[in-house]
């Protein structure tokens, strides 16, 4: 683990320790959570291949390559 330390304001401070407090946080489990809320996107693409990809069983009895044009989509073509 790393450790960061910085400096806070009082009205920053504050506001960091009524928010750790309402959800039952210690100050260092509130920044950790406020800092994979910001750097990490928690969102869907609608246009990434990834998501409107064909369903990968059309109808019994026909074989579909979906893993494969996953793994070039993901991968580049030289997968």
């Amino acid at each position: 683990m790393k450790v960061v330390q910085t400096k806070l304001t009082n009205i920053e401070y504050e506001l960091l320790r009524r928010y750790a407090e309402s959800k039952g946080l210690t100050i260092m489990e509130a920044v950790r959570e406020i800092i994979r809320k910001s750097v990490l996107e928690d969102r869907v693409y609608p246009d990434d291949p990834i998501f409107v990809e064909k369903p990968a069983a059309k109808r019994r009895g026909v074989m579909d390559r979906t893993s494969v044009e996953h793994d070039r989509v993901l991968y580049g073509e030289n997968q």
